[in-house]
């Protein structure tokens, strides 16, 4: 690495010729996921910018982890299609993710291999090797201060190292896209404060982040725009300024949007009443 620079600067960029790419990163078009005669998502329609952080909200069983399994090419659509940089999923699946770097809510990796080790075994699932691959693989390790374990089993890692190596290993093939579930999980808080870094200057850096997150206040001060799903229905969404216009809140936080256009805000009025009634 080059004396001066910190390591953040080489890592977080997704490749040159993509840079200079003009239209949507990502294009979802009347998707539908069933399971059965059970509609997880119905028919959603969403674009993503290139160059933004896209905050994706939704209750629990809302649709958000369904959404963005499809959008990292884990589950197939029952309809409509899902582009990546302009590539179709179904019908240029190796070309569309390999645009993408998925970050899922829990790390499950392979224990037996170091955190060096398995760095590198992601890369050559990409058909990436080499010296250059390795050089990559202990910037990103060093980033987050893994370089001390990097040749340790991945067995003996606590849950935030394990975690820390999953984030590492959606980058190690430079995506265009970074796809992630509840990024913040088993984080310390300097990793997070870390992480949140990270996404901004890997978007400043001309790439894009697909977020989807239980954490609202994050996600108020870090997204560009948001979309809120609920019961598998896009029923919100927009920068901050357009949701409190759609939710009819002037000066509202993310959380009481939220709470507005989901319904929650009903739940608290019947837990509010509920602690008067017994006095609290």
């Amino acid at each position: 690495m080059t004396e001066g620079r910190r390591p953040e600067t080489e890592v977080l960029a997704p490749p040159e010729a993509a840079r200079a790419v003009v239209g949507e990163m990502l294009e979802l078009k009347g998707v539908v996921k069933r399971y059965g005669s059970f509609t997880a998502v119905n028919g959603i329609d969403l674009d993503v910018h290139r160059g933004e952080i896209f905050g994706f909200l939704g209750p629990n069983g809302a649709g958000k982890t369904t959404t963005i399994r499809m959008v990292a090419g884990v589950l197939r659509p029952s309809a409509g299609q899902v582009l990546v940089g302009g590539d179709d999923l179904e019908l240029n699946p190796e070309a569309a993710k390999m645009r993408v770097g998925y970050i899922p809510d829990r790390p499950f990796l392979y224990e037996k291999l170091s955190g060096r080790e398995f760095l590198r075994f992601v890369a050559g699932l990409w058909g990436r090797d080499g010296e250059a691959v390795r050089a990559r693989a202990d910037r990103l390790l060093e980033l987050f201060r893994l370089t001390p374990w990097r040749d340790e089993l991945i067995e003996s890692y606590s849950h935030g190292m394990r975690q820390k190596v999953l984030i590492s290993s959606a980058l190690i093939h430079q995506p265009e896209l970074i796809v992630v579930d509840e990024p913040l999980v088993g984080l310390d808080p300097r990793s997070a404060r870390l992480l949140k870094d990270l996404f901004r200057t890997f978007v400043g850096n001309g790439g894009t982040v697909f977020l989807s997150t239980h954490t609202l206040d994050v996600a108020e001060v870090l997204c560009d725009r948001i979309a809120i799903i609920d019961e598998g229905e896009i029923i919100a969404r927009g920068s901050m300024d357009e949701l409190r216009a759609q939710a009819g809140s002037g000066g509202a936080h993310l959380e009481e949007i939220f709470l507005k256009v989901t319904g929650g805000d009903a739940m608290t009025d019947v837990i509010e009443s509920l602690r008067e009634a017994i006095g609290e």
